[in-house]
C-alpha cells in the first residue's frame, strides 16, 4: 500500500496542471478522507508558510456550500488540506455511474456551486483550479467546493512574500467563473470540453489565449432550453469582454432560469413583483400632473379632456388600467375581455379613483440617480414615438388610445426593467453590442436582446411584461397582444383582430428600433421590417414613410403638455367593443 506520511493512498480522483485530489485512509481517525494538495510542491520556506497562511484562513470562511477543512498540514514538502470523504462524491464519480442529468438538475448543482464560490470570492479568496473533481455532491444534492486556495501561486524561491503582491483576486476570481462556465458545459454537453480533463488546459487552448471555440453544441443528451443555452455559450464566450466576470452575476442568470423553469412566478419574475408592491411600476414622468389630477378644476372637464391630460404621464396611464381591470374582476362584473381605453376607464373609476391613482405613484425619478432616470426617460420617448408611429398605421375602425396602449404595453418588460433593474439594463445593452472586430471574424455581430435578456436575467423581456399583465389581471387576449412579433419569425397573414393589431404594433416597434441605429444601417433596416410586414397589414413603403414623417406633424410629443393624436376610424371593431369595455357600468362613485 503506497503512503504519504500517516495516510493510506488509495485512488487519484482527480491531477491538473495545478492541483491533485486522491482518496486516502487515516488509520488515526478510522476513516477515508479526501487530500488536496499542489501539483508542484512550494520551492522554499517561505513559500510553505505563505501557503499556510492562505489555506488557514481560507478554511475560516464558513459557508453552507463550502467544504469544511479537516485538517491542514504538511508531509516533507508536500503541503495538503484534509476534507471528509463522506461530504460525497465528485461530480466525475457522479457523472460516470448516472446518466446525463437533466438541464435543471445541472443548472442546480452550479448555482450551490456558485453561491459558495462567491462567499470566497467576496471575502478575499479565489480557487484557481476549478475542476470537475472540486465539486461534491452529497446527500439530497448538496453541492460543496472542494480545495479553497489549494493552487497559489508559485515565485521563485528568493521571493520575499511581504513585499510581492501576489495576482489580483479579482483576475484569479474571473478565472474561476470561466472554469465553472466549462463546468456547465460539461454536465450539459455529456463530454469533456475539447477532449481535455484539465479545465485549465481548456482555458489555455480557448481564444484570445488559443484559437478554440467553445459553444454548446445541439448533439447533446436532453434538449437545452434557449435561455440556458445563451448562458452557458455567454459564460464561455471568445471575446472576454462578452464573459461573466463575477461570480454573482452567473449565479443571478443560471438562478433565475431555474426558478423560472420550476415555476411562473419565480426567479426574476418574483424579485420584480416584489418591487411592484414596494416601489410601483414606474415614477411619475409629469410632476405637476399629479397636483393638476387633484385639483378641483378636473371636475368640470370632460371625459375626452381628462383621457388627454393622463395620457401625457406614461406611469398614470398603466396605473389606471390595472386598477380599472383588477376592479372588475375583484367585482365579477360581466365584462367581455380587457378594458384598454383611456376615456372609458377615467368614467368607470371616476374622478376620485383618478386622483388616488395619481397619489400612489412615486415622484420622478422615484430611486434612480439621474443617469439611470436619463436612460429611462429616453426608453419612454422611444415608446412614445411607437405608439405614435402605430396609431398612424392602424386599421381603420380601431380606436387611437387602444393602439397606443397596446403598444406600450409591448414595452412594458423593457420599462419595468430599465426602472427597476437598471444595472442588468445596460447590462444587455452591452451584450447587444457587437464586439470588436477580427482577423477570423472582420463583422462580428452582438447578441440578440431575447439572447442578451437570457444571459443576464435567465428569462426574456416578454416573459417579465406578460407576467405583470397577468398579475394586473389583463386577460389573455391582452397578454396574447402585447407579445411582440419575435424578429426572426415569419409573418403571417393575422386571422383575427387581436393578431392584426398586435403585428401593428410590433411593426410600430421595430421601426422605432431600426431609426435608432446607425444612419448607415438606418434605412436597410425600415425597409427590411416594411417587406416583413406589408403583405400581413396591406402596407407599402410610402405608408411608412408617411408614418414616420407625416406632412402635417400631430400636436402631442412626449415632453410637451400635449396627448398623442387619439382619432377615430369610420367603422367600429368588435375588438374595440371589447377592450373599451363598452357593455360596462361605470363604478360606483359617477364619472367625469
Amino acid at each position: 500500500m503506497r503512503r504519504f506520511g500517516r495516510f493510506e493512498l488509495r485512488a487519484l480522483l482527480s491531477k491538473s496542471a495545478r492541483s491533485m485530489l486522491w482518496v486516502v485512509y487515516d488509520a488515526r481517525l478510522g476513516q477515508e478522507l479526501f487530500l488536496c494538495m499542489p501539483r508542484v510542491a512550494p520551492n522554499s520556506a517561505a513559500a510553505t508558510a505563505h501557503w499556510q497562511k492562505m489555506a488557514q484562513a481560507a478554511s475560516r470562511v464558513q459557508h453552507p456550500n463550502l467544504a469544511h477543512a479537516i485538517e491542514i498540514g504538511q508531509v516533507e514538502q508536500w503541503p495538503f488540506v484534509a476534507y471528509d470523504r463522506a461530504l460525497g462524491e465528485t461530480l466525475d464519480e457522479r457523472l460516470a455511474r448516472q446518466s446525463a442529468p437533466l438541464p435543471v438538475e445541472a443548472a442546480d448543482w452550479i448555482c450551490q456551486y456558485l453561491e459558495g464560490l462567491a462567499f470566497a470570492h467576496e471575502a478575499g479568496h479565489a480557487h484557481r483550479d476549478v475542476q470537475c473533481a472540486t465539486l461534491i455532491i452529497g446527500a439530497n444534492n448538496q453541492v460543496r467546493v472542494l480545495g479553497l486556495e489549494v493552487a497559489q501561486e508559485v515565485f521563485p524561491a528568493t521571493v520575499d512574500f511581504n513585499t510581492v503582491t501576489r495576482r489580483a483576486v479579482r483576475e484569479s476570481a474571473a478565472e474561476d467563473v470561466l472554469c465553472v462556465g466549462l463546468l456547465l458545459h460539461r454536465i450539459l454537453s455529456g463530454r469533456p470540453v475539447l477532449e481535455q480533463s484539465d479545465l485549465q488546459a481548456v482555458v489555455q487552448q480557448m481564444q484570445p489565449l488559443g484559437r478554440e471555440l467553445v459553444r454548446l453544441g445541439w448533439e447533446t443528451p436532453h434538449p437545452i432550453p434557449d435561455p440556458l443555452r445563451a448562458i452557458s455559450n455567454r459564460a464561455t464566450d471568445r471575446q472576454a469582454r462578452q464573459r461573466y466576470h463575477i461570480a454573482r452575476t452567473l449565479l443571478r442568470a443560471l438562478d433565475g432560469w431555474r426558478t423560472t423553469a420550476a415555476s411562473d412566478q419565480g426567479g426574476p419574475i418574483a424579485l420584480l413583483m416584489d418591487k411592484l408592491q414596494r416601489i410601483g411600476h414606474l415614477p411619475s414622468s409629469s410632476p405637476g400632473l399629479s397636483r393638476i389630477a387633484q385639483s378641483s378644476s378636473m371636475e368640470r372637464q370632460h371625459t375626452s379632456a381628462l383621457s388627454a391630460l393622463v395620457l401625457q404621464d406614461m406611469a398614470l396611464s398603466l396605473e389606471l388600467l390595472r386598477r380599472v381591470n383588477n376592479s372588475l374582476k375583484q367585482s365579477g362584473a360581466a365584462v367581455d375581455g380587457t378594458v384598454l381605453n383611456m376615456q372609458r376607464a377615467i368614467a368607470m373609476l371616476g374622478l376620485d379613483g383618478v386622483q388616488q391613482a395619481a397619489r400612489a405613484l412615486k415622484p420622478w425619478p422615484g430611486p434612480l440617480s439621474e443617469l439611470q432616470a436619463t436612460m429611462l426617460r429616453s426608453l419612454m420617448k422611444r415608446v412614445h414615438r411607437a405608439g405614435q408611429i402605430a396609431q398612424v398605421l392602424r386599421p381603420a375602425g380601431y380606436d387611437g388610445e387602444v393602439v397606443y396602449l397596446i403598444t406600450v404595453m409591448q414595452n412594458l418588460g423593457r420599462l419595468l426593467l430599465q426602472y427597476h433593474f437598471p444595472d442588468d439594463a445596460q447590462q444587455i445593452r452591452q451584450l447587444m453590442q457587437p464586439p470588436e472586430p477580427t482577423e477570423d471574424q472582420p463583422h462580428p455581430q452582438g447578441m440578440s436582446e431575447q439572447a442578451a435578456a437570457y444571459a443576464v436575467l435567465g428569462c426574456d423581456l416578454e416573459a417579465l411584461g406578460a407576467a405583470v399583465a397577468k398579475h394586473w389581471s389583463l386577460g389573455e387576449e391582452l397578454v396574447h397582444m402585447i407579445r411582440r412579433q419575435a424578429p426572426e419569425a415569419a409573418v403571417r397573414h393575422p386571422n383575427n383582430d387581436a393578431d392584426l393589431l398586435r403585428l401593428t404594433c410590433s411593426l410600430a416597434n421595430e421601426l422605432v428600433d431600426a431609426l435608432t441605429q446607425v444612419e448607415a444601417r438606418r434605412q436597410p433596416s425600415v425597409e427590411a421590417a416594411t417587406r416583413r410586414y406589408a403583405r400581413a397589414l396591406g402596407l407599402g413603403l410610402q405608408d411608412i414613410k408617411l408614418a414616420l414623417n407625416p406632412e402635417t406633424p400631430p400636436p402631442a410629443t412626449f415632453d410637451a403638455q400635449q396627448p398623442p393624436p387619439l382619432s377615430e376610424g369610420p367603422r367600429a371593431s368588435a375588438l374595440r367593443k371589447r377592450l373599451t369595455g363598452g357593455n360596462a357600468p361605470p363604478a360606483a362613485g359617477g364619472g367625469a
